[in-house]
């Protein structure tokens, strides 16, 4: 579950990615609450350093360690983490297959211009199983 204005933030800063002649994947940590069910109530961005950010993303790995301290000595939690696809639709690719690792997180990729623009999936020993997004 995320809350109206959780979303309203991913799809800003997704198409902050593509409003420019070259888009690039933006990224960052969600917080809120884990579950069953989790709840998101923020975004933190972080910095993409992938090499090639046009179709890949990489979370800056001390900004996120950062980040997640910050979420958790405030009381909260990292639910999952999120992404852009500025091109393609909200479905994990096989590079994002490849490099997730964070077993029994959320990870919601963003497409602003997919008729269903924000996917969620729960990453486990398996693979990504989809998760529903329900909207507070």
């Amino acid at each position: 579950m995320i809350e109206a204005g959780v979303r309203d933030a991913l799809l800003d800063h997704a198409r902050e990615g593509t409003d420019r002649e070259r888009p690039v994947e933006i990224c960052g940590v969600l917080a809120g609450t884990r579950g069953p069910p989790d709840h998101v109530t923020d975004t933190r961005r972080v910095p993409n350093v992938a090499t090639h950010p046009r179709t890949a993303y990489e979370l800056d790995p001390a900004a996120t360690m950062e980040t997640i301290d910050r979420i958790e000595a405030a009381g909260g939690d990292a639910v999952g983490f999120y992404h852009s696809h500025p091109e393609t639709d909200p479905v994990p690719s096989a590079t994002d297959r490849a490099r997730a690792t964070w077993t029994g997180y959320v990870y919601a990729i963003v497409s602003p211009d997919a008729d269903d623009p924000i996917r969620a999936y729960r990453f486990t020993d398996d693979g990504f199983v989809e998760i529903a997004v329900r909207i507070e």
